[in-house]
C-alpha cells in the first residue's frame, strides 16, 4: 500500500486532482477541462459543489 500511495505523489496526482478530472470529465466529457479543472484542483471541486443544486449551499 505505502508503495502506491509513493508512486502517486511521486507522480503529482493528489487527491483534489483526483476528485476535480472525475467531476469534469463527468459534467463535460472533454480532456482539455479536465486537464484544466485538474491544475485547480480543490478550487474546483468546492467551486463545483456550491454551485450546483444539492451542493453545500443547498
Amino acid at each position: 500500500m505505502s508503495a502506491v500511495r509513493n508512486g502517486a505523489a511521486q507522480a503529482g496526482i493528489g487527491l483534489g486532482t483526483a476528485i476535480a478530472v472525475a467531476i469534469s470529465w463527468s459534467a463535460n466529457q472533454s480532456i482539455i477541462w479536465a486537464i484544466i479543472h485538474g491544475f485547480f484542483s480543490w478550487f474546483y471541486v468546492i467551486y463545483y459543489a456550491f454551485t450546483r443544486p444539492g451542493g453545500l449551499s443547498g
